[in-house]
């Protein structure tokens, strides 16, 4: 085995957020600045042609944020996934709303369509998928359903930066979408969130919410929070933004040659016109338990030096802090995965040698089972 460990995830932070770092703290000014300005126009540029985007303090502010935007709040419900990370209800939570959970399908790992139409009452006021690991929800179908039942839909981006539908963007398909910039994304911020809308209401009341409820100082028009970005996590997504279409690249290509060579596993499904960024690379034990699963985990780690990651082993629905949003709720599917799924490295930084390791690896311990 090779005496380096290859890491789940590797954050890349060059001289160009250095560079960029340094500029602003040359400047003066710290706090929400021209930084984030020029951060919110070029993000939107890239990520959601012909959108506004709104900067914020995380993605989970970006949800919270966008939710309240559009005017969700207490009665109304909105269907999310359970097989995703528990920001996503949460901030369906945060609002006074009721997150409700449905099933997905195990191809993708994103909602099913069929079970968020069955999910539907009169409280429903929207539909809010994840793009989960880098690939877009069926955003076609959930679309339809929308339309048809009168609902508004949402977008959770956080893991799909420059993510394809025949050739339109996520970000593009609902009333507001969410992108984290934490350090394991695709690009990162340092920490941060982007909330980007074609509605130009929804737009202003993200602003205002984001400071204390005012555009204008002293001139507080409702009652908001400090979800600001400052100007220095502003200038690492300069930065950043102008590498990421690389690093997407090289995602890519990384998956290509793991999906071409893994044996005895799942790997990732990517539908006719899709575009896949595999924030995660995500594949398969079929018919393991939880623990043959970490079992396995642990050989790549101890045997090969492998880094994995279990993402999420504990549905949403299942956790303490949400159960009591869905009683006695049985999504056969999604804890399917939750028990099957594991994270292999993808990221753009792995050398030639590391993916031959991994490969090895990953089909020995497959080979070998739990």
């Amino acid at each position: 085995m090779s005496n380096h460990f290859i890491p789940p995830a590797s954050p890349i932070i060059g001289q160009p957020e250095r560079d960029a770092v340094d500029r602003v703290l040359q400047s003066g000014m710290i706090a929400q600045g021209p930084e984030v300005a020029k951060f919110e126009e070029e993000f939107a540029a890239l990520m959601s042609p012909g959108a506004v985007a709104v900067a914020v303090n995380s993605g989970t502010s970006a949800l919270h944020l966008g939710l309240l935007a559009a005017g969700i709040g207490p009665g109304d419900e909105v269907i999310v996934p359970s097989f995703t990370f528990a920001a996503t209800a949460n901030s369906v939570a945060l609002t006074g709303a009721t997150p409700v959970f449905a099933d997905i399908d195990l191809d993708t790992f994103n909602l099913s369509p069929a079970a968020v139409e069955a999910a539907i009452t009169d409280k429903t006021k929207a539909v809010m998928p994840v793009h989960l690991y880098g690939l877009p929800a069926n955003m076609p179908a959930l679309r339809e359903i929308c339309d048809k039942r009168g609902l508004m839909l949402f977008e959770d981006s956080a893991q799909a930066h420059l993510a394809e539908i025949d050739g339109n963007k996520v970000g593009t398909f609902g009333t507001f979408a969410a992108f984290s910039l934490y350090p394991t994304k695709n690009m990162t911020a340092g920490e941060g969130g982007m909330v980007t809308t074609g509605d130009e209401k929804v737009a202003r009341n993200v602003r205002l919410l984001r400071n204390q409820g005012m555009e204008v100082r002293y001139q507080n028009e409702l009652v908001g929070f400090n979800n600001r970005m400052t100007d220095v996590h502003a200038a690492i997504g300069r930065a950043q933004l102008e590498q990421v279409s690389g690093w997407t690249e090289q995602r890519q290509a990384n998956a290509s040659r793991l999906s071409a060579e893994l044996q005895g596993v799942v790997v990732p499904h990517v539908p006719e016109g899709y575009v896949h960024v595999y924030h995660q690379y995500t594949i398969r034990f079929d018919g393991a338990s939880p623990e043959e699963r970490d079992r396995m985990a642990e050989a790549l780690k101890t045997e090969y030096g492998v880094g994995t990651g279990v993402y999420y082993p504990v549905p949403n629905h299942r956790l303490p802090s949400l159960e009591h949003f869905a009683p006695d709720l049985h999504l056969p599917v999604t804890e399917k995965a939750a028990a099957e799924c594991l994270s292999l490295p993808v990221h753009p930084v792995l050398t030639d040698q590391d993916l031959d390791r991994i490969i090895t690896a990953v089909n020995a311990v497959a080979k070998a089972g739990a």
